[in-house]
């Protein structure tokens, strides 16, 4: 795979309707939330999806993905398919991970898309783990590793940095900062708020990125993927991003102004991509709309496939408490 992008448009419609995918996918659910069909927790990638998109766009299906529970974008951008997401989220049996996991903890084995963790920098040592074992048994695959910045403060992030660079692991570790870790202003919690600065420690190639466009995330993707393939060890990528929507459902955004989130709205991916493909002749509008409706009728199958789903029966209650025999394959 090659570092640089061919912005043709076919290529540049791939990006628009992936992160549109993402959008209304999301919009969709938080209806479903408002029903109480969705239960739990719902946390929303609402203006961060040209991040995922950026970085799926240069990875490759043998690469694995580590994400937060703010996941549904990289699990749609990384091709978990949508019927089994939203039947995920309705927590039925059909879903990717048989309604057990719901919307904080996706998990498709079949795409190596390894989670939806909970905790705030579980996923940086699994996906050290995950790169090792590619190392030895799929050279040349890569594990992205999303985080948010609220993580950095974890000392895991540090201890895992570390190793990664030691062993000179194939991980990409990409951190979402969206400036606010749940509530705390990130000026507020860390003396050094360029991310990107941290891996110097670690003599680790680093670079921050202008999160609000897929175009230069996908770039700087690539940039590091091509680095990490080539054996010359992890790379660390901090977007710069902003969640439009609350932390989670639950978050009355005492910690942040109406004005700053209608500032950041004005550099929306999604709007900002679409009026450039305009303003370029690479798309018209009837192009745009004939791409909606398809996603609208993509939701719609999902939203169908999700509520005709089962409910596991209380019978299965206390299955997967313990593994009733242990899988070993060889990498394929």
């Amino acid at each position: 795979m090659t570092d640089k992008i061919h912005l043709d448009r076919e290529h540049l419609l791939h990006l628009w309707r992936q992160m549109l995918r993402i959008r209304r996918f999301e919009a969709k659910c938080v209806e479903l939330y408002q029903a109480q069909k969705i239960r739990g927790f719902l946390h929303l990638y609402d203006g961060e999806e040209a991040v995922a998109v950026g970085v799926a766009a240069a990875l490759e299906p043998r690469d694995a993905i580590v994400a937060t529970y703010r996941e549904h974008g990289q699990a749609l951008a990384h091709g978990v398919p949508m019927r089994p997401l939203m039947a995920e989220m309705l927590g039925k049996r059909e879903g990717c991970c048989l309604g057990r996991g719901g919307s904080m903890h996706l998990f498709s084995r079949e795409h190596r898309f390894y989670g939806g963790n909970a905790i705030v920098g579980g996923g940086l040592p699994l996906a050290a783990g995950i790169a090792m074992a590619d190392q030895r048994l799929r050279p040349g695959a890569v594990t992205a590793c999303f985080f948010g910045e609220g993580a950095v403060a974890e000392g895991v992030f540090h201890e895992t940095l570390n190793l990664a660079q030691l062993w000179k692991l194939p991980v990409l570790f990409v951190c979402e900062n969206n400036l606010y870790a749940m509530g705390v202003p990130l000026a507020e919690s860390d003396a050094e708020t360029d991310i990107w600065r941290k891996a110097a420690a670690y003599r680790m190639t680093a670079e921050q990125v202008d999160g609000m466009d897929p175009v230069q995330m996908e770039a700087a993707a690539r940039r590091a993927v091509t680095h990490i393939r080539q054996g010359q060890g992890p790379v660390l990528l901090e977007a710069r991003t902003y969640r439009f929507r609350a932390h989670s459902m639950f978050d009355t955004q005492a910690y942040r102004s109406r004005e700053e989130v209608e500032q950041w709205r004005r550099i929306d991916p999604l709007a900002r991509l679409r009026q450039w493909m305009l303003d370029n002749h690479q798309a018209n509008d009837t192009q745009l709309a004939a791409i909606e409706q398809s996603v609208d009728n993509e939701i719609a199958d999902a939203v169908a496939f999700a509520e005709a789903g089962t409910l596991e029966p209380l019978d299965d209650l206390e299955r997967f408490v313990l593994m009733e025999r242990v899988v070993q394959e060889e990498a394929a």
